[in-house]
């Protein structure tokens, strides 16, 4: 019995305990749990980012309509791109970040577009953090629909459950900062994260409006630094359920996805009660992202249809989280900006999703990818000369 031991893995050696000291009775959130636990191991992770739905309890996105066609001018991208005086090869790259899908849209129209790793056009990609920069468009919409009264308003007027918390008359804009100066562990690699404990409060069906309310420690005041903090995003979508009256899914529905014509339906991970995970949880087609980084390019405009508000797209993608310098990485509401930003900006996902945006140069890219070690030293940096080459060779 102890060499059997010895010779299982550390997830199936959890797996084992847990399935004694539970019963067979949970089977479903022991086999959730399961996978969660080995979400990321290297033989399953490209095929698990393109599935999340076989892991986890998910609502439809359905589209309404036909799709709107994109048009396409196909031509070869570059083959090499410069990074602090290295030539280095884009193939090459794309190779080492397990790049699973990449596209690259200029003025609407698709001039390249490859899958790779085995997954196809039609695989409905894992978003990741991705999915809070549509948190924060929708946001917008609720607040020009006078939803939200302002932006300076505390959470906890609209999530009473709140104000018991960390999160208890901290702003609005503070949270959309991610400057809520509330604790969380971000640190997916250390098990007893917040960030992990989190992922196993989904996996087991509990809630993440509880798991919200719970944080009560406190690291400096509100509004005063930018501290990247995952949670901020659901208190976003508790206030947002709370003002509309509806849940995430049907208002990002209603007031976003069914106005892109898009390629085809998508969905969004849930925690045991139905609500979105609006963190990290979007789930479509690499050409579906292309849309939404393509509708923010034109400041909200999408074939005509104002469908987000036009200044709500700019001041959003605006480098304005507090302590943060414009010549580093910047900020805004939900939105990433690179180093040096000049109308760029991007959604930005862990393992390696993105969504770029070059308005100057007409450009949207998205790259999809299962890269283990996307925190590595200097990766985003290389990253962001990729789409900056992109953009510059397209836009000549």
């Amino acid at each position: 019995m102890k060499k059997l031991i010895r010779g299982l893995s550390y997830p199936l050696l959890l797996l084992v305990v847990l399935v004694a000291i539970i019963g067979v009775t949970q089977r479903e959130k022991i086999t959730r749990l399961y996978a969660v636990v080995t979400m990321f191991d290297a033989d399953k992770i490209v095929h698990n980012f393109s599935n999340m739905n076989d892991a986890m309890l998910s609502v439809p996105l359905t589209r309404r309509g036909p799709t709107d066609p994109w048009s396409k001018s196909i031509s070869s991208p570059p083959e090499t791109f410069d990074h602090q005086g290295n030539t280095e090869s884009l193939e090459g790259f794309l190779n080492e970040t397990s790049t699973t899908a990449f596209l690259v849209i200029h003025d609407g129209v698709i001039v390249h577009e490859d899958y790779r790793l085995g997954t196809a056009q039609e695989d409905l990609r894992i978003s990741w953090s991705m999915a809070k920069s549509f948190l924060s468009a929708v946001f917008g919409v609720a607040l020009n629909e006078g939803k939200i009264a302002s932006l300076r308003d505390p959470v906890d007027k609209y999530v009473p459950a709140l104000s018991t918390s960390a999160y208890a008359g901290v702003a609005i804009e503070d949270v959309l900062h991610m400057s809520s100066g509330v604790e969380f562990n971000e640190d997916y690699f250390d098990f007893d994260s917040d960030i992990n404990k989190m992922g196993r409060v989904l996996a087991l069906g509990g809630s993440m409006d509880e798991f919200a309310a719970s944080m009560n420690e406190v690291t400096r005041p509100a509004g005063k630094q930018w501290q990247y903090v995952s949670i901020d995003t659901h208190v976003l979508a508790m206030v947002l359920r709370a003002a509309t009256g509806q849940s995430l899914t049907d208002y990002l529905s209603q007031r976003l996805w069914q106005k892109l014509g898009t390629d085809g339906d998508g969905y969004y991970l849930t925690d045991g009660e139905g609500a979105a995970f609006a963190l990290g949880g979007l789930n479509m087609q690499t050409r579906d992202y292309a849309r939404f980084g393509e509708l923010f390019r034109n400041g909200g405009n999408w074939k005509g249809q104002q469908v987000i508000p036009k200044a709500w797209t700019y001041k959003s993608t605006r480098n304005s989280a507090p302590g943060l310098k414009p010549v580093t990485q910047g900020y805004g509401y939900q939105w990433w900006l690179p180093e040096g930003a000049n109308g760029e900006f991007f959604a930005g996902g862990i393992y390696g999703q993105y969504i770029y945006v070059n308005r100057p140069a007409g450009v949207v890219v998205v790259k999809n990818s299962a890269h283990r070690t996307f925190n590595a030293p200097g990766v985003r940096t290389r990253t962001m000369e990729v789409f900056r080459t992109l953009a510059k060779h397209y836009n000549q």
